[in-house]
């Protein structure tokens, strides 16, 4: 049994600069530093957070007034951070820079007098936070059925969640611009970020080479899943664990080629442990794809800059970054 691990994998610039947002925090402040959601949807990265002295909440009137609240990276609603504010929260706002320019577009798109179609999971974070930037002029579509349902009696333009799987987004802008024609603002090619694309367009290099893939991510990761379907869409049978300890041998019984990669929240540490219970499980070779070299850096909020970060304790395999 051979091992491809695909490239590029893991961690992007926006989960590094979250993470690494909390980090500095605990260093500078001390704990306890309070997090609005999970900082990122990765269970590994919480808990080894919270074994800093970062706790989480899923609202931020559970924050003690004065403390610190940092805002995850999914990003917020403009009423979140207004309530923050109100309650006298230092607010420190860590949401991917990816995700502000799609509700800096929502906001403009509104204003200028167009029903705003979200096209994304309704229950999903990100989309939550987006939506409530214009909430009387944006719809949440998740399926061209919803989409060829839209109202017609003003321009529609269109935005989208930015983990998202270019195939699912396809489809539903298709359906629009079917039902509306030429006036559709179709969503700008960025709207899906890079690390997204880039590990999605790395599982389609794979997939015609491998017999099953393993993608590493928590459940509540929707890049993650995407991964998966990216994988299933071309016929590979693909499994996703939250640690090597999920792999079941009968996995592979049969199988010569196993893919690996991960989804933009999830350590490489996983990766490595995973590529370990492989090997345990028979795999004698590991090859390491050629893709993408990810270059982005996005800088930190003013007045975290010039601090060293904090190194976390080895817990297990959910250590490190």
């Amino acid at each position: 049994m051979k091992v491809l691990l695909a490239a590029p994998r893991s961690f992007c610039a926006g989960v590094d600069r979250a993470i690494e947002i909390v980090e500095r925090l605990l260093e500078q402040h001390g704990p306890p530093v309070y997090v609005r959601h999970q900082i990122v949807h990765n269970e590994h990265v919480v808990r080894r957070l919270e074994g800093l002295g970062a706790v989480f909440v899923e609202d931020e009137s559970e924050i003690p007034e004065g403390e610190i609240c940092v805002l995850s990276a999914h990003g917020v609603a403009p009423s979140v951070k207004l309530n923050a504010e109100a309650r006298g929260l230092k607010v420190v706002d860590a949401t991917c820079p990816l995700v502000n320019k799609v509700h800096a577009e929502a906001r403009t798109y509104a204003d200028s007098g167009h029903l705003v179609a979200l096209v994304g999971h309704a229950n999903h974070v990100e989309v939550i936070g987006t939506l409530g930037e214009r909430p009387e002029a944006t719809v949440v579509v998740e399926t061209p059925e919803q989409a060829r349902a839209l109202p017609t009696d003003r321009p529609i333009a269109v935005i989208t969640q930015t983990t998202l799987s270019l195939d699912d987004v396809a489809p539903i802008v298709d359906a629009l611009a079917d039902h509306v024609g030429g006036s559709l603002r179709r969503p700008h090619a960025d709207d899906i970020c890079y690390a997204t694309q880039n590990r999605q367009d790395a599982v389609k290099a794979i997939a015609p080479r491998v017999d099953v893939l393993v993608v590493v991510g928590s459940p509540n990761s929707s890049n993650t899943n995407r991964l998966r379907e990216v994988a299933q869409n071309r016929g590979v049978p693909a499994y996703m664990v939250d640690r090597a300890e999920e792999l079941r041998p009968e996995w592979f019984e049969g199988r010569t080629r196993v893919g690996v990669t991960a989804g933009a929240s999830a350590p490489e540490i996983l990766v490595r442990a995973v590529v370990e219970r492989l090997e345990a499980l028979g795999a004698h070779a590991i090859e390491e794809q050629r893709g993408v070299v990810e270059k982005v850096v996005f800088p930190l909020p003013k007045g975290l800059a010039s601090a060293a970060a904090v190194k976390a304790p080895e817990v297990g395999p959910s250590s490190g970054r």
